[in-house]
């Protein structure tokens, strides 16, 4: 087997049993996960870039107002997308942030047509189309608009929008990040040590090695992603992106006893269709294209 599809699919795999991890930290307020994720992530990266003696690039980054004001934003549009996933977990809405990735892609397309200017073939504005009557429906019936899933998805489509401009891979990428984040990050979690909130320093030991185990938790799958995505087609890889939301589904029905009825399957029903109908043609296209030149 190709060992791109091995990185790939397990990184998404990951990713798709992240709900496990945070609700093993369902005690801790949702924002000191946020917070620890942040810290303990940077602390990680940084260990791999000196293992690497990789940190080169960092003095000329800095030397860029542009390039961080760019990360500086994507920084923030990934702190709100991790603390809106950790709060949903917690808070019983699983289901709802698997909707999200799965519409994430679909999201990702409309971002392409309406900021890149990219023109969309008939099929995929179809693809589209049936995506948002799913996301209608799921609005009717409820009542209100699936916004765990909508917030996800335009955070994370976002946040992948101003990566796919940056100069940066995916590892320096997450270090400047989490650097720009540390600060806020240290100067709320000792406000809340001096007034004696901290989780962290009241919590077990096996609460506190979890919490600093979101650092490898969050950069080793990313990790393991950049290193898959560069050697199998994008075709293949916008295939096995649906393993993470698939398994975060079954978590959320199967494990976690999260309601998943008729009508609420009728509206996942339309946006798998959607899902189905873009990765089909995109997938058509990239085959029969060397055929078309041979």
């Amino acid at each position: 087997m190709n060992p791109g599809v091995v990185y790939a699919a397990s990184a998404y795999a990951m990713w798709g049993v992240f709900p496990l991890y945070f609700k093993a930290l369902q005690h801790v307020p949702s924002i000191e996960i946020l917070l620890h994720r942040m810290l303990w992530s940077l602390v990680f990266v940084a260990v791999v870039l000196g293992w690497r003696r990789q940190w080169g690039w960092l003095r000329e980054v800095l030397s860029k107002p542009k390039v961080l004001a760019g990360f500086a934003l994507s920084a923030l549009l990934l702190s709100a997308n991790w603390f809106i996933y950790i709060w949903a977990v917690n808070n019983g809405h699983v289901v709802d942030s698997s909707l999200g990735y799965f519409i994430n892609p679909l999201f990702n397309v409309l971002l392409g047509a309406l900021v890149l200017r990219e023109r969309l073939r008939p099929v995929q504005w179809a693809a589209v189309a049936l995506a948002a009557c799913g996301v209608g429906w799921l609005t009717w019936q409820a009542g209100s608009l699936p916004w765990i899933a909508l917030l996800l998805a335009a955070t994370f489509g976002l946040y992948g929008l101003l990566r796919k401009t940056a100069s940066l891979g995916a590892l320096e990428g997450l270090t400047l990040e989490t650097l720009l984040l540390f600060p806020l990050a240290a100067a709320y979690l000792g406000w809340l040590a001096l007034h004696g909130q901290n989780s962290f320093v009241h919590a077990s030991t096996t609460t506190q090695l979890l919490l600093a185990a979101a650092g490898p938790i969050t950069a080793i799958p990313l990790l393991l992603f950049a290193s898959g995505a560069r050697r199998i087609p994008l075709s293949l890889l916008g295939l096995l992106q649906y393993i993470g939301p698939t398994l975060q589904l079954l978590l959320g029905v199967w494990l976690y006893h999260e309601p998943f009825g008729g009508a609420r399957m009728a509206g996942f029903a339309l946006i798998w269709g959607a899902l189905a109908v873009y990765s089909l043609e995109s997938v058509w296209r990239a085959w029969s294209a060397p055929a078309a030149r041979a």
